[in-house]
């Protein structure tokens, strides 16, 4: 039998956990363990988390140093016992039957079940819907090439349902520790993947914040870390045993994301990465298939700034 293991970060979210942890333990189908590790919070989610752990014998709790909400993923991996793994954050809550519309898929064995996410207010209210193509089961190659170019949230773990075994197999775990770097690998390297039409996911974002709990200095920290996997992926897509156009998309998929993330610095800082991006010839990735992409890439390489604009 198919086990799942809900797998939820936590760090200073007192005033959210209780409903991340509800969401959880209200499936209309049983969750067989919930694994809550604190990356060493400052507030009383600890408090909050024992209470519920005190109450429910699924509910496993670990707290250790603050190291980042990848590792701390990471973390909750090597401790999860389950086959199946599905990330939540802790300001985040999911709906009551994404485990029951999911257990077919998991009873047939796919490795990878991807569905869709709600961007909500603190009141619950739906902000905006973010959508993407569905499918029925196709191979991971398959499912790559139709996601990357449509969907912006390919990179976030907390929309999937993933086979503990893709970790295992695969070593990723404790090798690619940030999303931008490890998701598009994990699509890659699935066997068998679905897509979902449902909105499964609450994302919880706070009035005029986009980043949560982020800083400009985290931020300019985040970009320098991008940088560096994306040295370390152009490595790894050369070993992998996969189609030559997909790993053309790859690139193309990790090179439109991070100059996406230029939107999220300050003109000075934006100047230094667009020259760390062109010392890397990361431009030449963008193949141009249309007149449309020659004319957005003629641009990009005259004016970054006019580029973001479009897009």
């Amino acid at each position: 039998m198919n086990k799942i293991s809900v797998i939820v970060p936590v760090f200073n979210a007192s005033k959210t956990i209780k409903k991340c942890i509800e969401s959880i333990l209200n499936q209309t189908s049983p969750v067989f363990e919930i694994v809550l590790v604190n990356d060493g919070s400052t507030d009383n989610s600890e408090q909050v988390i024992k209470k519920y752990k005190e109450k429910y014998d699924n509910i496993k709790y670990y707290s250790k140093e603050n190291s980042g909400v990848a590792n701390t993923r990471n973390y909750g991996i090597e401790k999860a016992t389950g086959n199946y793994i599905l990330f939540i954050d802790s300001d985040d809550y999911i709906e009551q039957d994404l485990i029951e519309k999911c257990s077919k898929y998991i009873e047939q064995g796919i490795e990878l079940i991807k569905f869709k996410l709600k961007r909500v207010n603190e009141k619950g209210d739906t902000i905006e819907t973010v959508d993407g193509p569905t499918f029925e089961k196709v191979t991971g190659e398959e499912a790559f090439n139709t996601l990357y170019y449509q969907d912006v949230l390919l990179d976030s773990p907390c929309v999937y349902i993933i086979k503990k075994d893709l970790f295992k197999n695969n070593k990723f775990k404790g090798t690619y520790h940030e999303d931008f770097g490890l998701i598009p690998l994990i699509v890659v390297k699935a066997k068998t993947v679905v897509s979902l039409p449902d909105y499964f996911y609450n994302y919880v974002q706070v009035e005029n914040s986009i980043t949560r709990n982020e800083d400009y200095n985290k931020t300019i920290k985040k970009m320098e870390q991008v940088l560096f996997q994306y040295d370390n992926m152009i490595k790894t897509i050369e070993k992998l045993e996969i189609a030559k156009k997909t790993k053309e998309n790859i690139r193309i998929y990790y090179t439109n994301a991070i100059i996406m993330k230029l939107k999220e610095l300050k003109t000075e800082d934006r100047k230094k990465f667009v020259k760390e991006l062109k010392k890397r010839k990361m431009f030449k990735n963008l193949k141009i298939r249309n007149l449309k992409q020659l004319i957005k890439r003629l641009i990009l390489h005259v004016n970054v700034n006019l580029y973001l604009k479009m897009r």
